[in-house]
């Protein structure tokens, strides 16, 4: 027998395709198990409790598949440690039960818009894919339905830490800067080693495409031998790097292939972004994507909903929804990308941010900070002696005061740098409410 823990989308689909498999399975979740889920472990006749961690069920079990979110700290999993009871993700269950290509994406930021261009590539050019993980349907979800011959897998560190002998055939590494280190014991390389636990059983035969440019990243492969054949990606110009920027112009470099196009053409627009379709490009190229195909991809692409979404315009006021952005890096790339002046709304559960990395882009860009949190002191000792800060406690009253603080040419930026779990259910609850509250402002602003 399995025990599954948690019963959610990584949950219930280990739980159908183990059901699927002949396996034994019983799924408990200490919270209420949401309706949906509800009705699917009904449907496959699936044992599940809820609101408990029954303890003499669960360690009988032989392994125990943990969603993501549930740190290993927990009582159950200690004393499950205790009894040598093997604890699995959802991702290495599913893995053992495909023989498909698996192109892997992980990074501290720009996972989900790379993930589901390459997707989006493949896709187009009529391959038979799937995008899963953190993105999508969980990938045992998609294999109970059905299998296929690539599936594209977005990983967080969290899915990543419970696998032991998953192994993506293509491994992207976008970046890394210190997120979730609540979760690591507050020590940044606790984060790192968890993030290369994506190419631990590499050999030569796979690749691993990261970005050459960051510090941390390159540390680590100083004083770690790779196996993996290694192909890189970089903002300068380098001609020993995979892909490259050159005078305006994206120059990929491949074993025989050279793919040019001019960085304006990319719909997705921030320096973020052409590091994000540079690690797509490489991918799709070496799964032999046609480059015709591939431009055609990333010329239409226009990103995905909360990462620097444009919403509407309001009396020449631009309103973006970037309620993804969890950490300070993206909050940092948003910045980056937004030439107008910027109304910032931050704010929500802080995962040990690192406030001074944006200080600057700050002073240079934004003109007030909407606080948006149940507790707003870190972001008021970090900005209060630079700029205005106004605390609110609801998503209408941060549009309200950024709108009434905004001026013709002006952006509202939605771009909290931190978790939602103190005001939302989850980062697409807070975009959405955000959207929300900006159609219902701009029906009040034009009806007056």
């Amino acid at each position: 027998m399995i025990a599954i823990l948690g019963a959610g989308e990584s949950g219930v689909g280990a739980a159908i395709l183990a059901k699927r498999k002949g396996i034994q399975t019983f799924v408990s979740d200490k919270n209420q198990i949401k309706p949906k889920y509800l009705e699917l472990l009904k449907k496959y006749n699936i044992e599940f409790e809820q609101g408990k961690h029954s303890q003499e069920k669960i360690l009988t079990a032989k392994e125990i598949i943990k969603s993501p979110g549930i740190p290993e700290t927990i009582p159950i999993l200690q004393k499950a440690k205790a009894k040598n009871i093997s604890i699995i993700s959802e991702i290495e269950f599913a893995s053992r039960y495909t023989n498909a290509t698996f192109i892997a994406i992980t990074g501290s930021n720009g996972k989900t818009t790379t993930s589901t261009l390459i997707y989006e590539i493949l896709k187009k050019a009529g391959y038979d894919v799937a995008l899963t993980g953190n993105v999508g349907k969980s990938l045992a979800f998609s294999l109970a339905n059905r299998d296929y011959k690539y599936f594209v897998i977005e990983l967080s560190s969290f899915q990543l830490d419970n696998c032991y002998t998953f192994n993506p055939k293509i491994a992207i590494l976008l970046n890394i800067t210190a997120d979730h280190l609540d979760r690591y014991e507050y020590k940044l390389e606790n984060y790192i080693k968890s993030k290369f636990r994506l190419i631990q059983n590499h050999s030569e035969e796979d690749f691993f495409i990261f970005w050459k440019q960051d510090k941390n990243i390159d540390n680590y492969l100083k004083t770690n031998s790779i196996k993996s054949k290694l192909l890189t990606f970089t903002l300068s110009y380098d001609k020993s790097a995979n892909a490259y920027i050159e005078k305006n112009q994206v120059i990929i470099n491949f074993e025989h292939k050279r793919l040019t196009f001019n960085s304006e053409d990319l719909k997705i627009k921030g320096k973020h972004n052409l590091l994000n379709a540079m690690a797509a490009i490489l991918a799709a190229l070496l799964v032999n994507v046609p480059e015709k195909s591939i431009l055609q991809t990333i010329k239409t692409f226009s990103g995905i909903e909360h990462r620097l979404e444009f919403v509407t315009t309001i009396n020449g006021v631009s309103f973006i929804n970037d309620s993804k952005a969890t950490n300070v890096n993206s909050v940092r790339y948003a910045l980056d990308a937004i030439q107008k002046p910027v109304i910032l709304i931050l704010g929500g559960i802080d995962k040990g941010n690192d406030y001074s990395l944006i200080k600057e882009l700050v002073k240079e860009k934004v003109t007030d900070i909407i606080a948006l949190g149940l507790d707003n002191e870190k972001i008021i000792k970090a900005f209060g002696k630079i700029k205005p800060i106004y605390e609110v406690k609801s998503i209408e009253h941060a549009l309200e005061k950024a709108f009434s603080l905004s001026q013709p040419g002006y952006s509202i930026l939605l771009s909290p740098a931190c978790a939602s779990f103190d005001l939302f259910q989850n980062y697409i609850d807070r975009g959405n409410q955000f959207k929300n509250a900006i159609l219902n402002l701009k029906q009040k602003v034009y009806e007056d």
